[in-house]
């Protein structure tokens, strides 16, 4: 990765061959001041130096990374403590990168059992070096894709209404407005969806939720978001929320009524006699 030029001479300046001076059109184009590195060097192609596809970012990136010894951290993390474009960015820019063969990832199993993920980098797309063979013969290409595997289920709301489910397929659509990485299918979001409505149907507001998804995710980012997701929904489903006594209806407050009998003002329902002219009528009765 780190290319070296043993044979270069020992003079510190050379011209350009068939240049006899590099000033001859100052004013036309670009002119190079050219000084022949003999140490701490990195050969670099145009074909990456000058891809017509790569961002700017993925393009220094790329140089960035194949001017590092072998055995240097290029995770996300790291790069982001390196360099001032932030983790989003560069998330982005390693994908370029892998999309076009510069970088690309095989999982290993080390000697104490686990498996990590090493990133090759390419300073030639499609070309292997034999120091990339053993990796090759470790780990050989599957003739044939694994089928991918079933997202794990998730919880489901005891109420399903429309409204609650659209209102949790919304959620999961704007994941990616706040990490890029988080960029989810329809299917795997119609699978998704159920789970965050059980979430809010149990008091938990959009916030929370969106919260309880997004933090403290792999620095390298999730290899399958949704299974990720999935995985956090029904591991960190809070429990229902406690019992509420309904509240009592509140007693309802009768008009103002004049008495036909005493024209005093009392409250009721509808117009007539006040009690104590209803009690003074029924005594009347009785006797």
């Amino acid at each position: 990765m780190d290319t070296q030029n043993p044979s270069a001479p020992s003079h510190a300046h050379t011209r350009v061959a068939g240049k006899k001076h590099p000033n001859r059109h100052p004013h036309v184009g670009l002119v190079h001041d050219n000084a022949r590195h003999t140490t701490r060097f990195t050969v670099i192609g145009n074909h990456l130096a000058q891809h017509p596809e790569l961002s700017l970012l993925a393009i220094g990136l790329g140089t960035h990374i194949q001017s590092l010894p072998a055995g240097a951290r290029i995770d996300i993390k790291t790069l982001a403590a390196r360099f001032p474009e932030g983790a989003t960015r560069i998330a982005a820019a390693l994908r370029e990168l892998e999309a076009h063969g510069y970088l690309r990832r095989v999982r290993e199993r080390v000697p104490d059992g686990r498996i990590v993920t090493r990133t090759i980098s390419c300073n030639q797309p499609g070309h292997r070096t034999t120091d990339q063979r053993p990796l090759r013969r470790a780990h050989p290409a599957p003739t044939k894709r694994a089928p991918r595997k079933p997202l794990p289920a998730v919880p489901q709301p005891a109420y399903p209404a429309p409204a609650l489910l659209q209102q949790a397929t919304d959620l999961l659509a704007d994941l990616r407005r706040h990490d890029p990485r988080l960029l989810l299918s329809a299917c795997d979001t119609a699978h998704l969806a159920p789970a965050v409505a059980a979430w809010l149907e149990r008091d938990v507001t959009p916030a929370a939720v969106r919260d309880a998804l997004t933090s403290d995710l792999p620095p390298e980012g999730p290899r399958r978001p949704a299974a990720l997701l999935a995985h956090r929904l029904a591991a960190q489903l809070p429990p229902p929320p406690p019992f509420r006594e309904p509240a009592p209806a509140p007693t309802a407050r009768h008009p103002l009524q004049t008495c036909d009998g005493c024209d005093r003002a009392f409250r009721a329902p509808e117009p007539g006699r006040c009690r104590d002219c209803r009690t003074a009528a029924s005594l009347r009765r009785k006797a």
